[in-house]
């Protein structure tokens, strides 16, 4: 277990990201979205994250209403917040944005500290518990000023007084979680996408500064949306379908994982694992059957001989830790 500041917040080294159950990209019904929690639960997972941009609230109703038959002090909750909900005419769907869900809500960014704080109160209903133990700025690539001005310091208010215990940003970069984790007390970034097989660029400066000041990082996005977990010409990357030179590189990588007897999903957790700045591996699942995967393969030893293959044969560097 790894502690998130000084709050007595603590998480293991794998956690269920939230979003598959939410029905991103495809529907998933509520008894499966249940039992996937249920699979997380049983194999040991004591870590939850969701957002309310995640099927616009529907993944935090699932999650909470999956966690009501556990302790509440057993397992570690986060949310996110810089993006309100508010009442839409409820015609057409939400695939735009990646989920297919009712258009009965749409998404406004809130940056502000009474933004934030409605969003807050909006996700702990939606759950239907009485606190979270890490709340994260979520995406606030285009609202930086707002971010650090208004929503970082209502976020140090909030844990101040006892509201949560941890308090982060989220992102799909490294520049502005690099940003805050150099210039702000935050207790934890949750970086996704951008320290993965075949993304390193987390590497360059935020897991480095993360790991000067102390800061630990949680990983999301171990499999790049799909393209890590098993690589085919249908495969996405960063939630669109996969350019041919990553698809052509994660199908050498297979080759490899295949002749050292593992399979691509291992050494794609942990190499994510493997970090010293790393606390945490978030993997989405929408099943119980890829939670017991993701929990297999997360477990699975992966051998010094396939990475010393990779580096020999360029697809990792040489200094990468393993």
């Amino acid at each position: 277990m790894t502690a998130l500041g000084q709050g007595g917040v603590e998480v293991g080294g794998l956690g269920l990201g939230a979003a598959a159950i939410g029905n991103l990209f495809t529907p998933v019904s509520d008894e499966q979205a249940h039992d996937a929690v249920r699979a997380a639960w049983e194999q040991g997972i004591r870590y939850f994250d969701t957002a309310p941009h995640y099927g616009l609230g529907l993944s935090e109703r699932r999650l909470g209403a999956a966690l009501r038959e556990y302790d509440r002090a057993a397992y570690t909750l986060s949310t996110k917040v810089g993006r309100r909900l508010e009442p839409a005419d409820g015609t057409g769907d939400d695939l735009a944005c990646g989920f297919a869900v009712p258009a009965t809500q749409r998404r406004v960014w809130d940056f502000s500290a009474d933004g934030i704080r409605r969003t807050l109160e909006a996700s702990l209903e939606r759950l239907g518990v009485d606190r979270v133990d890490v709340v994260y700025l979520h995406d606030p690539d285009d609202h930086a000023e707002q971010a650090f001005r208004e929503g970082y310091p209502a976020l140090e208010e909030l844990r101040s007084q006892g509201v949560v215990g941890a308090i982060g940003a989220g992102m799909n970069q490294t520049e502005m979680l690099t940003r805050f984790v150099r210039d702000t007390d935050v207790d934890v970034v949750l970086c996704a996408g951008r320290y993965t097989l075949l993304d390193l660029s987390a590497a360059t400066d935020l897991l480095p500064a993360a790991l000067a000041r102390g800061v630990p990082v949680v990983i999301g996005g171990a499999f790049n949306s799909g393209l890590l977990a098993d690589p085919t010409p249908e495969s996405t990357y960063d939630y669109t379908r996969a350019p041919r030179d990553l698809l052509d590189r994660a199908l050498r990588m297979k080759e490899t994982a295949d002749r050292h007897g593992i399979t691509l999903r291992a050494a794609a957790l942990a190499h994510c694992a493997a970090h010293p700045a790393v606390a945490a591996v978030l993997v989405g699942a929408r099943s119980a059957a890829e939670v017991h995967d993701c929990a297999e393969q997360f477990g699975t030893p992966v051998p010094d001989a396939f990475w010393q293959d990779l580096r020999a044969t360029g697809l990792l560097p040489p200094e990468e830790p393993s």
